[in-house]
């Protein structure tokens, strides 16, 4: 039994109540890692209530449970888009990741809406919108067939040129910073997913005279998994 597994059966016998006293103290924090797996076990075995709940409370782990939550409603058809948009801009980066594992579970459930909902947030006026975007689609589970691979491509190349096209003054700020970030290790994913789509965009990004587009083709290749093919 894994330890996702362990987790479901902790908090199935638990009252929904003492769930986020059980979520604080098996947490992970503080420390330098959040309890993915416990995240995980409470989407699986929450409701649509029980989600809003631990949205409401404001603690940052048990918000990002919560959002992950959001994942499974949207997967089982729960329209919840418009907030997981607006938790992707949320300033805690646990909440912005959140938010791209509730997308992933979007994914492994119907590939075609996720593909349409990750293009159509790409352009997106907000940064950090493209950046939850792009850390949805590259996903090695999801980028296995060409459509998704060549989504994949779509939306890191629409991110960094919209990235390259901000004034610089505007590329310090926090929100563009992190979106720079995901792109230097999305694109690795996406160009494995089909070299021959890939490759091509992604090397010519190097000739750029644009500092950030260049620091994001040396930090994608310094990736293990896209190292072999350069």
């Amino acid at each position: 039994m894994s330890r996702r597994d362990l987790y479901r059966a902790a908090l199935r016998r638990l009252d929904v109540e003492q769930w986020p006293a059980y979520l604080r103290e098996y947490s992970g924090l503080p420390g330098p890692r959040g309890n993915i797996e416990l995240a995980q076990a409470a989407a699986d075995e929450g409701d649509a209530a029980t989600f809003d709940r631990l949205i409401d409370t404001d603690d940052e782990y048990l918000v990002f449970c919560g959002v992950i939550g959001l994942g499974r409603l949207l997967a089982k058809g729960t329209d919840v888009l418009s907030r997981l948009r607006d938790h992707a801009i949320d300033p805690r980066w646990r909440v912005r990741e959140a938010v791209a594992m509730a997308l992933q579970r979007l994914g492994d459930a119907d590939l075609p809406r996720l593909l349409s909902t990750v293009k159509i947030w790409a352009a997106d006026p907000a940064p950090l919108v493209w950046r939850a975007a792009a850390a949805a689609i590259c996903e090695p589970r999801l980028v296995t067939t060409r459509t998704a691979a060549a989504c994949a491509i779509e939306v890191c190349s629409r991110a960094t040129e919209a990235l390259a096209g901000l004034p610089l003054p505007r590329r310090r700020d926090a929100d563009v910073r992190a979106l720079r970030r995901a792109l230097g290790y999305c694109w690795s994913v996406a160009v494995v997913a089909d070299p021959v789509a890939g490759l091509p965009p992604f090397l010519a990004m190097a000739d750029s005279r644009d500092r950030d587009v260049t620091w994001i083709v040396r930090e994608n290749s310094k990736e293990v998994r896209l190292a072999s093919l350069l």
